[in-house]
């Protein structure tokens, strides 16, 4: 399924404040070329960045999958996008 950058910045618009972050990271992630494999991701150095709360909670939780319907009601953003 094709999806225009229009669906995608109306979707980034709908976002709460406190989700931008992830938001940003995901998509600059997602935008990099040469994704490292995990040897690669063994030999770098760790960052000196400290987690963020959300990060913080999200390693105390125990599950470990949510559907895309969970993350999406988490966020408040509806699952089904009409253009």
């Amino acid at each position: 399924m094709a999806i225009n950058k229009h669906d995608l910045i109306k979707l980034i618009e709908l976002l709460p404040n406190e989700a931008n972050q992830s938001a940003f990271d995901f998509l600059k992630y997602l935008s990099i070329r040469h994704r490292p494999d995990w040897d690669e991701i063994a030999l770098m150095e760790p960052d000196d960045i400290p987690l963020s709360v959300e990060e913080e909670r999200q390693l105390r939780e125990r599950s470990e999958f949510i559907s895309w319907e969970e993350a999406m009601d988490e966020l408040n953003l509806p699952v089904d996008i009409k253009s």
